[in-house]
C-alpha cells in the first residue's frame, strides 16, 4: 500500500530509540499518522515541527497499519517560533486538530481552510479573526455546524441575537420570547459585522461552548486542550492592549 499527500505537522511523539510517529492533517487522506525512523536525527528535527507542511509518501504493507513516511519539506513556519502570539495560535491549532478530528477521515476544505489560517500567523488580529471562523468551520466538519442565517423561530434574518444551545440555530429577538435567558448571545462577528480583537474574543466563547458541550462529549473527553486556553489568553492580552 502506497500513497502520496501533502500534509500539515501536527505533532511528534517518541517511537523506539531513534524514530517518532509523526501525526499530520493531510489533504486527502485526513488525519494520519505514520512512523519515520530516524526521526529525532539532526536531519528531521527541523522539519518535523508544528505547522510545517511536508511532501508525504506513506507506506505500509496493509492499509489498516500505522505505516511509515518519508517526507520531504514543502513550507517551514519554524518564525512562530519566536512570538509569543503565534507559538500560542499554532499550539493551538495543533492541539485541536489532534485532539478532536477522527483519524483517516478525509477533509480537503478543512485542510485548505487550515492551511490558509497557518499563513496569517503573524498578523494578530487577523488571525484572531480568522481563528474564530476556523473553529465554525471545525464545527461544521464533525457535524455540529451552527446555522447562524435565520432564526429558528420565526423564520426572520432581521435583529438575529441569541444562539440555542441545543440545536445551534440562530433565534431572533421576538423569536426568543421568555426562553431568553436560557440562549447563548450571538456576537457580532459571527454575523460578520465586526472583527476587532475583543469581537472574536466574544466569538470563541460561542464555540468553546459547542466544543465542549457537544463534541467533547461525544467524544468522551473531560475538556479541551489547554493549548486552547491559553490561546484565548494571549487574545485577551491583545484586546488589552487595543
Amino acid at each position: 500500500m502506497e500513497w502520496r499527500d501533502h500534509g500539515i505537522v501536527l505533532g511528534t511523539r517518541a517511537f523506539g530509540e531513534t524514530s517518532v510517529i509523526l501525526d499530520v492533517l493531510t489533504r486527502d487522506h485526513g488525519r494520519h499518522s505514520g512512523v519515520i525512523k530516524g526521526g529525532i536525527s539532526r536531519k528531521y528535527r527541523p522539519i518535523l515541527q508544528p505547522g510545517s507542511v511536508l511532501d508525504i509518501t506513506w507506506r505500509a504493507r496493509l492499509s489498516d497499519h500505522m505505516g511509515s513516511f518519508s517526507v520531504d519539506l514543502v513550507k517551514s513556519r519554524s518564525i512562530a517560533m519566536q512570538d509569543r502570539f503565534s507559538l500560542a495560535g499554532l499550539s493551538c491549532v495543533a492541539a485541536m486538530l489532534q485532539r478532536i478530528l477522527p483519524e483517516r477521515d478525509p477533509m480537503p476544505d478543512l485542510y485548505d481552510q487550515t492551511n490558509a489560517l497557518l499563513d496569517i500567523l503573524s498578523v494578530p488580529q487577523a488571525f484572531a479573526y480568522g481563528y474564530f471562523h476556523w473553529e465554525l468551520a471545525v464545527l461544521g466538519h464533525l457535524g455540529y455546524g451552527l446555522d447562524l442565517s435565520c432564526c429558528a423561530v420565526t423564520g426572520s434574518t432581521q435583529d438575529l441575537i441569541y444562539v440555542s444551545p441545543k440545536s445551534g440555530r440562530a433565534v431572533s429577538r421576538n423569536g426568543a420570547g421568555e426562553w431568553a435567558d436560557r440562549l447563548l448571545p450571538l456576537p457580532d462577528v459571527a454575523k460578520g459585522l465586526v472583527h476587532g480583537p475583543n469581537d472574536s474574543l466574544q466569538g470563541l466563547k460561542l464555540t468553546q461552548y459547542f466544543l465542549e458541550n457537544k463534541v467533547a462529549v461525544n467524544l468522551g473527553i473531560t475538556q479541551l486542550p489547554s493549548a486552547r486556553a491559553r490561546f484565548v489568553e494571549q487574545v485577551e492580552r491583545l484586546v488589552s492592549k487595543t
